[in-house]
């Protein structure tokens, strides 16, 4: 506790005595450092689960031992969830994009250990899911409580958020530039960005990191590719069409059985868990390379050495069999999204981002070996493989600069740029056709909970209907003489009255500058009552009203001032002045 306040008392010195660049390119690198850290813990720890597992089939001598472990991490996933975190796992980087529009950035400090120990167990007890997902909402938790921590801005609290993720992902990968373009293109959509230097550092110290401390074994690199051929363009291309149609086939399904497990299995979390550790269990059964996240049968595709997928099957397939390898491989790319989201759904902690690459990896060999096999041209099987990933991340996680960059950083060099390009736009824009948003944040897009590319949209969104409720107000009651308004009126600071019975019911309002030249007339005076002078609208706003719901209902009454209610009680008034000051207070809160 002493070294963290001796930590805090350091950086509160350098918060002082820096420029507000140079605080933060010091703040990116040590949000970085830590960032890269947590995703370091978070493989090593998968990687020695993986290990012990591997011992204990081998000393009990039976291969299909491992078939249970899927079940196993789900059941102590839910289990740690459920009882150590109290339901708050946090999963899903749509998590991260709700803290940045609903609560200006500012994460729950649970997401920093959350995530590593729920997606650890799921993932190193064989659970089909992915890492990088938890990793990347880990770095973001811990840049926004460092910038909680020294009371930054919020737009400072954003970046170092971003750099958090940025941090993480390029630690799995030992990708810099894909850390950067993951967090530019997933993590600040719709966010007003110039402060780049800081992002930077932080996608360098996270990605240096992970360079000293982890073995190749378990970084993502290959090796061993050939050269670009111009003549295969028409194939890359076809490919990246087919890329988007798989990964609109990846996304609905995912969603479907999502769907199927949060509202139409009616069971605990418990049972849930059990019944689709079960289903993990039959098809890694079926499909053995579906344990876990797969990198070690990616790698064995991409290096053209497929027989290793081979091994423990059912089918005891070899590797002369080409016409049924290639068939195998076929059914285990749309099988991985069924083994995911049965994952993810029944209970267990992780991303999709591994699946995708895992999934784009097995139909991208067998796209090329299809194409080989019938021999209407001899494609480079290893170099389709990897260019699919690509296109299959770019479908799926609707990053296409994100999986171009990590496939070009993860083989070494950028020999394979031009088929990267062509697959990864024409899987992103097939893939855009069919659904306009990506299936981890579809569902909050659809509510207005999260930024989309339309920037006054978000800021909108951003404002809260109590921030410009008014609650403020003088009230006069309906059987009240003209007197008493006329007291009222006098020692009120409001252009607006609220109108009740004696039941505290609410009947209208009566507006000053509408009613005026009337109590100012001494005849209309003894002949009108409050009763008469009371205004209604047909326009009310309920509590639940979305932003855009209020100016469309500000626009077809062309008022200033609309009732607002709860539960059909009077709570007070939305005047249009507060909803536009709102508006300039979160243009000026985001480029200042």
């Amino acid at each position: 506790m002493n070294l963290i306040k001796q930590h805090q008392l350091v950086l509160k010195f350098l918060y002082n005595h820096l420029s507000r660049g140079q605080f933060l390119i010091l703040s990116g690198i040590l949000v970085g450092l830590s960032a890269g850290s947590a995703a370091i813990i978070l493989k090593l720890i998968v990687h020695k689960i993986h290990q012990l597992i591997d011992l204990q089939t081998k000393f009990f001598n039976y291969q299909y031992l491992n078939l249970f472990f899927p079940l196993i991490g789900i059941l102590i996933t839910v289990w740690v969830v459920k009882v150590f975190l109290h339901g708050r796992d946090g999963k899903g980087v749509a998590n991260i994009l709700l803290d940045i529009s609903q609560r200006s950035g500012v994460t729950a400090k649970s997401k920093i250990y959350s995530q590593v120990i729920a997606s650890a167990i799921t993932v190193g007890f064989g659970g089909s899911a992915g890492l990088e997902g938890p990793i990347a909402v880990t770095g973001a938790a811990i840049g926004s409580n460092y910038a909680r921590v020294y009371r930054l801005s919020y737009r400072e609290r954003i970046l170092l958020l971003s750099c958090g993720s940025a941090a993480g992902i390029a630690a799995v990968f030992n990708a810099p530039i894909t850390g950067l373009m993951f967090a530019i293109e997933v993590i600040l959509v719709g966010v007003v960005f110039s402060d780049f230097i800081p992002l930077i550092t932080s996608a360098v110290s996270g990605a240096l990191l992970s360079k000293i401390i982890l073995d190749d074994d378990i970084l993502f690199e290959f090796k061993g590719l050939t050269g670009f051929d111009y003549a295969n363009v028409p194939y890359y291309l076809l490919l990246g069409v087919l890329c988007g149609l798989v990964s609109v086939y990846y996304a609905r399904t995912s969603l479907k059985i999502e769907h199927f497990f949060n509202h139409q299995l009616k069971w605990n979390s418990f049972n849930k868990a059990l019944f689709g550790g079960l289903i993990i269990a039959l098809l890694c059964f079926l499909f053995p390379p579906l344990f876990g996240e797969g990198y070690s049968s990616v790698k064995a595709l991409a290096s053209e050495n497929p027989q290793e997928i081979l091994k423990n099957t059912l089918f005891n397939l070899h590797f002369d069999n080409n016409w049924m390898l290639i068939l195998f491989v076929g059914l285990i790319f749309l099988a991985k999204v069924f083994a995911t989201s049965i994952t993810l759904s029944s209970g267990g902690s992780g991303g999709n981002f591994a699946p995708s690459l895992f999934t784009g990896a097995f139909f991208g060999f067998f796209f090329s070996s299809v194409i080989n096999k019938l021999e209407f041209v001899k494609l480079p099987v290893s170099n389709f493989t990897l260019v699919a990933m690509c296109g299959i991340l770019s479908g799926v996680m609707y990053a296409p600069l994100t999986g171009i960059f990590l496939i070009a950083e993860v083989t070494g060099g950028y020999n394979l740029i031009i088929p990267l390009m062509l697959v990864s736009t024409s899987s992103f824009v097939i893939a855009k056709v069919f659904e306009p948003y990506s299936m981890d944040v579809k569902h909050l897009v659809a509510g207005k909970k999260i930024f989309t590319d339309d920037y006054d949209q978000n800021l909108l969104n951003m404002i809260k209907i109590h921030d410009i409720l008014e609650k403020d107000f003088d009230v006069i009651y309906s059987d009240d003489s003209l007197a008493q308004l006329l007291i009222v009126i006098r020692q009120s600071s409001r252009n607006i009255i609220i109108c009740k019975d004696h039941q505290e019911k609410y009947q209208g309002f009566i507006i000053f500058d509408k009613v005026r030249k009337v109590l100012l007339d001494p005849e209309l005076q003894n002949t009108l009552t409050v009763k008469e002078l009371i205004s209604k609208t047909k326009f009310q706003i309920n509590i639940l009203d979305s932003i855009d719901e209020i100016i469309l209902k500000f626009e077809k009454s062309e008022l200033w001032y609309i009732p607002a209610f709860e539960d059909g009680n009077f709570i007070g008034f939305i005047s249009k002045t507060r909803l536009l000051s709102a508006y300039r207070d979160k243009l000026k809160q985001t480029i200042s």
